[in-house]
């Protein structure tokens, strides 16, 4: 057991220790925080020190050591549980620099059982999204993906989509980024009915490859299911930018075209329910250039090189409020 007197002594080096850390003098603050130990070696505090210098001096694996040298001594002598909970999160810390994160939330789970703070609430949370990215990272193999795909192929010529939809699902963890993919699963999804499934793959599959021509003929055709046809005509003009001799892609907009237009009245008053419709129409701006290119069409091309007139313009079209074809 230190005296009174012990202890003095050992603040006055860990304070000393302090100012040489401030300083970056870690060197120095190490030989401070050791001399303190040896006039109180029952305080968890200056192993706390000693492991925040190895911490900064990248020595993650003494940094550790002394971590739990800091644990044991606090238990020992009924360390406040703030102290405890401090080791603990340098642990997680360091064991995150070393890039084990499962160690690292371990130790971090165990400081929070301590003392529960919003920092390490947040350490934990980190730590656990990054685990969670590694292991579906880890299970990547496009090789087993293609496996998968035939698989759901033959289960999709044969109508069995549920099975078809398991075996794409499969192929998408083994190969995420793979756009087909998501276009044959969300085949099977329309067979099922299960549109809204369909169509949240079809944009996926159109936002990691906007050329693939079949991600938006799909999104057309769930789309116009859907009754939403204004916005399947968007996802028809995308597959005829693509390929503007595209059957399937022309049919599908020519449909499109006449089931938003077919009655002028209904389109009109749909559109004007539109909180959107009604600010771009309430815009003074958007006033003038709707004018313009009422007197000459071809004044739309030049108005759609801004983004911000482009938008509107695009609501417009998907509304039925205008037409530039």
């Amino acid at each position: 057991m230190a005296t009174p007197d012990s202890k003095q002594l050992a603040l006055q080096e860990k304070d000393l220790g302090n100012a040489a850390y401030k300083k970056k003098d870690f060197e120095t603050a190490l030989q401070h925080y050791r001399t303190a130990l040896t006039h109180d070696p029952t305080d968890i505090t200056f192993h706390n020190n000693i492991a925040a210098v190895y911490f900064e001096q990248k020595e993650f694996k003494k940094c550790i050591e002394e971590c739990e040298k800091a644990v044991e001594v606090g238990r020992e002598n009924r360390a406040d549980y703030k102290l405890i909970a401090k080791a603990f999160t340098r642990t997680g810390n360091a064991y995150r620099r070393l890039e084990d994160y499962k160690a690292a939330k371990t130790y971090f789970e165990k400081s929070l059982s301590e003392h529960r703070t919003p920092e390490v609430k947040s350490l934990l949370s980190d730590t656990e999204k990054k685990i969670k990215e590694m292991e579906r990272l880890a299970y990547i193999d496009p090789a087993k993906a293609e496996e998968e795909k035939e698989k759901g192929n033959e289960y999709f010529k044969q109508g069995d989509y549920s099975t078809a939809v398991k075996h794409y699902s499969e192929a998408i963890k083994r190969n995420p980024d793979d756009a087909k993919l998501y276009s044959n699963r969300a085949a099977c999804y329309t067979k099922l009915a299960a549109f809204d499934l369909g169509l949240k793959d079809c944009e996926t599959c159109c936002r990691l490859d906007e050329t693939f021509i079949k991600g938006w003929i799909r999104k057309g055709k769930i789309l116009q299911v859907m009754q939403k046809s204004s916005e399947a005509l968007t996802a028809y003009q995308k597959a005829l930018e693509i390929d503007p001799n595209n059957a399937e892609a022309l049919e599908g907009y020519r449909a499109c075209t006449m089931a938003v237009h077919a009655d002028p009245k209904e389109v009109w008053k749909k559109a004007m329910n539109d909180p959107e419709v009604q600010q771009i129409l309430k815009d003074p701006a958007m006033r003038v250039i709707l004018e313009q290119m009422q007197n000459d069409p071809k004044a739309v091309q030049e108005h759609l090189k801004n983004p911000q007139v482009a938008s509107k313009i695009q609501k417009l079209l998907e509304s039925g409020i205008i037409q530039i074809y």
